[in-house]
């Protein structure tokens, strides 16, 4: 186990060598410039002197390998430089509204699981029956349904049929859980469950999948009570897909919420991302991409050492 994981950690190093060097290089090459934006924006008509003067303030007349040079440092340094935009440091931006995005993922993660693996193992064991039917209804729905429309009539019909609205200033769960939880759990249901919908489908594939395997019957002719049958030996075994579903999805969601935040009038991450992009604030894409890369590694690094908890062979290999 310790090998399997060491192995697993060691990948992760030229995972993100290679995404850091490839956002910096291709930032660099798409259209846009940061003070175009910052000086033109607003119908001002700055001389050229005015833009030579603040790229060299902003360190955009350095050369590109000195550039390169500092963005490596700063990444092993945990030091992110300062945004273009805004002038603060990338980290406080980013540490402002990553804790809601975060909040967000995991709740809406919690409602798909609670939803899904239920509704997935049922649908596989009543297959062609009617609760198969109405489920595999239920589930092609919410992939069918944006999130952030579904969000959209979630926010009227509390405001039709119960004349409330939740919160519209965030406030942390540290601070007053009520407030938090009135505020965030609707985002997380709208968004959780096409989250649910994709991982119940994969569940009830996986389950009929696996009720077909010979240990399925040894299991069943030496008498194992159905129950435990399905437990212990059907659903630990279709886990496995389904966890990968689970992870990506919650990787996903960090930065994928663009929309859903809109409607919701969340500032998370997918908004600061937009933001980012549409001033062309390089310092700040390039941190937001290497936070998303870091959090899909680690979402799969977690799904790694759960494949080994659930599968006993990956443990002895």
């Amino acid at each position: 186990m310790l090998a399997y994981l060491v192995n697993r950690l060691l990948l992760i190093v030229p995972t993100l060598l290679g995404v850091a060097v490839l956002i910096f290089f291709m930032l660099r090459v798409v259209p846009g410039d940061i003070v175009e934006v910052k000086l033109r924006g607003d119908g001002g008509n700055p001389t050229q002197e005015t833009v030579e003067m603040e790229r060299k303030r902003l360190g955009l007349d350095r050369p590109l390998h000195v550039q390169f040079k500092d963005w490596m440092v700063g990444l092993v340094t945990l030091d992110l430089g300062i945004s273009m935009w805004t002038e603060r440091p990338v980290t406080e931006e980013i540490a402002l509204r990553l804790e809601l995005s975060l909040q967000v993922a995991f709740m809406a993660t919690i409602v798909a699981i609670l939803i899904a693996l239920p509704l997935g193992t049922l649908s596989a064991l009543m297959r062609d029956t009617w609760v198969d039917y109405v489920i595999r209804v239920v589930t092609i729905a919410g992939l069918a349904v944006p999130s952030f429309w579904l969000g959209m009539l979630t926010i009227v019909s509390l405001l039709f049929f119960f004349n409330w609205l939740p919160p519209l200033t965030y406030t942390p769960i540290y601070v007053d859980p009520w407030n938090n939880i009135a505020q965030l759990i609707w985002p997380a249901v709208s968004v959780g469950y096409r989250y649910a919908a994709v991982t119940a489908r994969m569940m009830r594939s996986s389950i009929i999948e696996v009720m077909n395997e010979d240990y399925i019957r040894t299991a069943r002719a030496k008498g194992v009570f159905e129950r435990f049958v399905i437990i212990r030996h059907a659903m630990r075994n279709a886990m496995l897909p389904a966890l990968t579903v689970i992870g990506l999805e919650f990787a996903f969601l960090i930065g994928g919420l663009v929309v859903t935040e809109q409607v919701f009038n969340l500032n998370g991450i997918g908004r600061l991302f937009v933001q980012a992009v549409s001033r062309s604030d390089f310092t700040l894409i390039q941190a937001m991409v290497m936070l998303t890369a870091v959090i899909f590694v680690l979402s799969n690094l977690v799904v790694d050492l759960l494949y080994a908890v659930f599968d006993p062979r990956i443990r002895y290999k």
